[in-house]
């Protein structure tokens, strides 16, 4: 059998905890996958750019990041022409209204509040790695959008 990687995920998250708590809940439920982690939102664009192609499944991106935020990278995600079909799912603490909205118009593929329990996160990951991103739908869904908050 081969050492290849199923799928590669990136995450982009400045909190060394959360960072962690995501890599044990990640391996937990995607073994064959590879996560590549960033520090902040400048290392996630350096990786996506040294990388890129092939485009990782999905990008898992903390808002609140020194250097670069989660914003800024969104933005910027969007105006590639190579990275702007990859898949965003905004991972965050905040539950403010203002910022999902902001990060919907934005063009992020779904919202998902970090969770609080190593169970709650495990099912979050597994929800998203299950999803079939070429059959999702061009007009997204404002409803639809929070996976979880």
């Amino acid at each position: 059998m081969e050492n290849n990687p199923l799928h590669t995920v990136f995450l982009a998250d400045d909190d060394p905890d959360d960072r962690y708590l995501f890599e044990e809940a990640f391996y937990a439920v995607a073994q064959h996958d590879s996560l590549v982690m960033a520090n902040d939102g400048s290392e996630l664009m350096r990786m996506l750019k040294l990388t890129v192609p092939p485009p990782p499944k999905v990008i898992f991106l903390d808002l609140n990041m020194p250097l670069k935020n989660g914003f800024q990278c969104l933005s910027e995600i969007r105006k590639n022409e190579t990275f702007k079909d990859i898949p965003v799912v905004i991972f965050s603490t905040s539950t403010e209204p203002k910022y999902i909205d902001q990060v919907f118009e934005d063009g992020a593929n779904y919202y998902l509040c970090k969770p609080n329990s190593f169970p709650k996160l495990k099912s979050a990951i597994t929800q998203v790695l299950s999803i079939n991103w070429a059959e999702q739908p061009v007009n997204r869904v404002r409803d639809e959008f929070v996976l979880d908050c």
